[in-house]
């Protein structure tokens, strides 16, 4: 896997995205938008979070992906009495009386952690570490992860009975937050078509690991100018009320705003944005493209916002 120049590197990447988009679609009606942000995530080194009504096909989305990444798959079905050895992986005492770690699911390239937010707090954190440092640590010893690692975690929006939210740690470790809606009546009939016809849909293996690492850092050498840097900062401030840079409708209806990383996933989420636009270099539009899916995780409306009906998304679109 040599180019000539990253030029040259950049325009291969984009053929793959094409090729990857390609195959996905054979077996994912609509959700567009959903499947290049969630690619976008994935070349970036981020983790996304699904968040949509049973039956949008959030589950077969994760498992496509992995399929034609030609990554290695783990589902975990978080329960309530589901613990964090379940996840991990846990040391057990062998025929010689030495323990001897027995590795959980999370070792794999591509997690489906399924409705992340039936599970308690004790056993969500159990990935905090794996997201954030690619490692997990039992009994003192630390184990790397394979690479590339991500975690694609499923969350039901409409039934909160019997569910832990998630705690604003976790979902800061979420690069996006990406909302399924219904599909429109063809993308429906669509689905239908295809799925009710005993036929099995088989799809083809894009890429593999090593060239998603190349990629993964080719992504890292897109220039960016100092003054989308400073937008994206900028853009980050404005939701943090009583500083500053403090937009009015943060002070108005947030009770807490976007951290640091989110100024830096809207860099690098805009250099993917760019590439697959067949850009060289991401401008503001790219930004703001991203800026929803960044943003809608990390702020906090108030009692104000709820009691007068102001949702994230409205927030976010007065701040862009």
């Amino acid at each position: 896997m040599k180019y000539k120049s990253d030029v040259e590197a950049v325009d291969a990447f984009v053929e793959k995205y094409k090729l990857l988009r390609k195959e996905i679609s054979k077996v994912i009606i609509g959700q567009e938008e959903t499947v290049k942000n969630t690619l976008i995530s994935i070349f970036s080194q981020g983790h996304v979070l699904l968040v949509g009504v049973p039956g949008l096909a959030k589950t077969l989305l994760v498992n496509t992906i992995g399929e034609v990444l030609g990554l290695s798959y783990s589902r975990i079905q978080f329960t309530p009495d589901l613990m964090p050895s379940d996840i991990i992986g846990t040391e057990i005492l062998d025929e010689s009386r030495r323990f001897k770690f027995i590795k959980g699911p999370v070792f794999a390239n591509v997690i489906l952690a399924d409705e992340i937010n039936r599970t308690p707090p004790k056993t969500q954190a159990a990935l905090l570490e794996a997201m954030q440092e690619k490692s997990v640590t039992v009994a003192g010893n630390n184990y790397k992860l394979d690479n590339p690692f991500f975690v694609l975690a499923t969350q039901n929006p409409i039934e909160q009975e019997g569910t832990y939210p998630l705690p604003e740690a976790q979902l800061d470790r979420f690069m996006f937050n990406l909302i399924l809606d219904y599909p429109s009546f063809d993308e429906e009939l669509g689905i239908v078509k295809s799925t009710t016809t005993g036929l099995n849909t088989k799809v083809n293996k894009v890429l593999d690991a090593d060239e998603i690492v190349y990629f993964q850092q080719l992504l890292r050498k897109i220039p960016v100018a100092d003054n989308l840097m400073e937008y994206a900062v900028n853009l980050a401030s404005k939701t943090r009320p009583d500083t500053k840079l403090a937009h009015a409708s943060a002070n108005n209806y947030l009770n807490w705003g976007a951290g640091p990383r989110a100024s830096q996933f809207l860099i690098i989420g805009a250099k993917a944005n760019a590439v697959i636009n067949g850009k060289y270099s991401p401008d503001i539009e790219d930004v703001k493209a991203i800026a929803p899916a960044v943003l809608r995780h990390r702020i906090i409306r108030n009692y104000k916002a709820e009691a007068e009906g102001i949702s994230l998304d409205m927030i976010i679109d007065g701040m862009l």
